[in-house]
């Protein structure tokens, strides 16, 4: 049946749903060199022959005579946003013009050339101005982004099961292996989609959420993103292509007589997860829901730059991995394909990678936000053009995507359905199985049409699953809870969207595992329950008028795990208290009622520096009665970065600008005001404890995070205490889970023995 909220094609529905593991990013800034505005060439062709090149009359636009053009001996495709050249003569210096502008760049070894960040229109050349008569393509017409298809382009496309291809728009050919749950006769089956960069079609392993789906029951489709896997094309960091070739593959899939009621879902964890977000903005008409786990709000603030300070940790490492399975036949399964196989679509499709964009260039480049590369990058832009049902989950201390997406939640709008999982733990925390659960229900209602229901031989399969990949026993499944459609349709859409579980891996029937001891349910987010509690830094401070603390910049690169990426990974937390001198730290008295402490905080603090800039890490942690110290969350700030903008700001969310306009030096010798957000959180704050704030130099806090700080080695960073506040947002009358939470197997949220510590005082 189709869902009222979205557009229906006659006798087609769709649905849409993807999960897979990690995400993380780089920056999508052009690096073709331009000129200045000429327009199009329009010269008449020379009298030797050729063909005239359309739109020629002799002038520019700009009234600059150009060289006699001839028609080009190099191919060019335009598709959304780029155009792309091959066959030209290696080094050929290529010029693309169109109305009123024009890049130039150089052709690669292989005959390639990518132009990107073109903007929609007819009348777009490429030219080699080099030559007299100069090479011309034909006229090319670059479409804007709301453009699609007509549904025959899908209907043509015959997929089956096993490895093939789906044809793009463009001509563009992805990767993709279909698995069917029975023979296609049988069907047609519930379906869904997992679209990557990174391994989802490849026909020799599975990734997680395909083989979760799989064993469920469920038709799956694998489909590798364009510049990655067998799938051609150049590869990029989320440009527009990918979220239009996820729509062409959600119709082309959907078009199929083996998919139920043809529409589909999307599933996968991390960059499958996010991938769904993107593709889902586009609003394909046939996709029927989507599973985004865990997910990124926003590329630069989230991850790549948080606080205005690079992650040369998890975000250039990912950037140089991704780079390099990407690269041609820098896969093995690619090449297995190709030399065993003898796959020659998966062999010509790695022509174009000496296209694909340096994701680490371009990463690091980005050190100031503009809302022309940041926005369209970030999906807290564009959630809001989400119609279908939406499950969403993720943790606030993921050690890869960085828990920063809780502040976009508000901004799904236009989800009919919408649900959220927040929790403390790890990336793949997500596959837990309350939120793997809740998942599979949103799918079963809205794809396949039916009573969510898990088979007695998965629940039975489940706990070694989940010990296998957890490395604990006793993890089940939460019991079915609904008998009829009806009811799973009524209850998904009338109760609380979000829900904070509490202090997962210390509920006794698993610990360690990612399964919470309790939950909260709330209707609105930010919670209208929530109040902000502040506090003056100066009445926590002993008496001191000032505080200061020594900057460490070798800690910057210290983890507090290994790196090894496992599903465990809260079991590697190293977390260590800093010597007297390396931080400042504030205690409040100790609470009086259990509270819960649930979203952003804002730190702001009266700084002044030995040097003109300043990098601050604060974070909180609780105090317990039992004499141990518990982690709870940080955040991050270059003091440079500190002017906010005053229209997003809240009283516990400090939205900077991060822009160059507004970056500015510290004043010498002055004391300054610099905010700096504490990372969303949900943890409650038990009475008798007290909260500790700590402000020291950036590092040590984050699994796989480092970052890449200022070279101020044992300068000082100075604090005024009476002029600085802590501000978080509190639910009192929570129902807690009695006791504290167990120290050693509380995912990501590491226990210490509590130690007093000196804040130094200038000399």
């Amino acid at each position: 049946m189709t869902h009222p909220s979205r557009r229906p094609r006659p006798g087609l529905i769709l649905v849409l749903a993807g999960l897979s593991v990690l995400s993380m990013l780089a920056a999508a800034c052009g690096d073709d060199e331009s000129a200045d505005p000429e327009g199009v060439a329009e010269a008449p062709t020379a009298d030797d022959g050729a063909a005239d090149v359309p739109g020629d009359d002799g002038d520019s636009e700009a009234g600059d005579a150009v060289p006699a053009t001839v028609a080009a001996d190099f191919s060019t495709v335009a598709s959304t946003g780029q155009v792309t050249v091959t066959g030209a003569a290696p080094g050929t210096e290529l010029t693309l013009r169109g109305p009123g502008t024009e890049q130039v760049g150089t052709v690669d070894d292989l005959g390639n050339l990518l132009f990107r960040d073109v903007e929609p229109g007819d009348g777009w050349r490429v030219l080699d101005l080099g030559a007299d008569p100069a090479p011309a393509s034909e006229e090319l017409v670059v479409p804007r982004f709301d453009e699609h298809p007509d549904q025959a382009f899908y209907d043509a496309q015959e997929i089956g099961e096993g490895f093939g291809y789906i044809e793009m728009r463009d001509g563009t050919l992805l990767s993709a292996t279909v698995r069917l749950p029975g023979p296609v006769e049988d069907g047609p089956y519930p379906t869904v989609i997992e679209y990557s960069g990174y391994d989802p079609s490849s026909p020799y392993e599975i990734e997680p959420a395909i083989n979760i789906y799989g064993l469920l029951g469920w038709a799956t489709v694998g489909v590798n993103m364009r510049g990655s896997g067998c799938s051609g094309g150049a590869y990029d960091y989320f440009e527009p292509m990918q979220s239009l070739d996820g729509y062409d593959v959600i119709e082309a899939i959907a078009a199929q007589d083996w998919v139920y009621e043809n529409h589909v879902g999307m599933v996968g964890i991390s960059y499958s997860g996010i991938s769904q977000l993107f593709v889902a903005q586009t609003q394909p008409p046939s996709l029927a829901a989507i599973t985004p786990i865990p997910v990124i709000e926003d590329s630069y603030r989230s991850v790549v730059w948080p606080g205005g300070i690079y992650n040369n940790g998890f975000a250039k490492s990912w950037g140089e991995n991704r780079q390099g399975a990407n690269d041609a036949y820098g896969s093995g399964w690619v090449n297995q394909r190709i030399e065993e196989d003898g796959d020659e679509i998966c062999d010509a499709n790695q022509l174009l990678r000496s296209q694909n964009r340096d994701l680490t260039e371009a990463a690091a480049a980005t050190a100031f936000w503009t809302d022309e590369d940041g926005d369209p990058l970030s999906p807290r832009t564009f959630v809001d053009r989400i119609i279908v049902p939406t499950f969403l989950a993720g943790a606030w201390q993921d050690e890869q995507t960085g828990g920063r997406f809780p502040t976009m939640l508000d901004d799904f709008t236009g989800a009919p359905v919408f649900k959220a999982h927040l929790y403390n733990g790890a990336h793949a925390d997500s596959l837990g199985p309350e939120s793997l659960f809740a998942a599979v229900e949103l799918l079963e209602v809205y794809v396949a049409e039916r009573v969510p229901s898990v088979s007695p031989v998965i629940r039975l399969g489940a706990p070694a699953l989940y010990e296998e990949v957890f490395g604990v026993a006793g993890i089940q499944l939460p019991p079915d809870r609904f008998t009829t459609l009806e009811e799973a349709r009524a209850t998904l859409e009338s109760e609380a969207p979000f829900t904070v579980f509490l202090e997962n891996g210390s509920n006794p029937v698993a610990l360690g595992a990612p399964v919470p001891r309790g939950s909260v349910q709330f209707e609105t987010w930010p919670p209208s329950e929530a109040d902000v509690l502040t506090w003056q830094l100066g009445d926590l401070a002993g008496g001191e008028d000032v505080v200061e603390f020594e900057v460490d910049v070798e800690r910057s690169q210290e983890l507090t795990k290994a790196a090894d990426d496992d599903g465990d990974e809260f079991e590697n937390l190293d977390w260590e208290l800093l010597d007297d001198g390396e931080a400042v730290v504030f205690e409040t008295e100790p609470f009086t009622e259990d509270l819960l402490l649930v979203g952003s905080g804002r730190v702001s603090l009266s700084v002044q520096a030995d040097e003109a800039d300043a990098d601050l890490q604060v974070t909180i942690t609780e105090v317990r009665p039992d004499g141990y110290e518990m982690f709870v969350q940080s955040g991050w700030l270059r003091a440079s970065h500190r002017a906010l903008d005053e229209s997003e700001t809240t009283e516990t969310l400090p939205w900077h600008l991060y822009t160059e306009e507004a970056n500015e030096p510290l004043p010498a010798g002055e004391y300054t005001q610099v905010d700096v957000g504490i990372f969303p959180a949900g943890h409650v704050f038990r009475a008798g404890s007290t909260l500790r704030l700590i402000v020291d130099s950036p590092g040590g806090n984050r699994n796989l995070w480092a970052f890449d700080v200022l070279p101020h080695d044992g300068s000082a960073i100075r604090i005024d205490p009476s002029a600085s506040t802590l501000a978080l947002p509190f639910v009192s009358g929570v129902d807690v889970p009695d006791g504290l939470p167990d120290c050693e197997n509380t995912r990501s949220q590491p226990c210490r023995m509590w130690e007093a510590y000196q804040n130094a005082r200038p000399s």
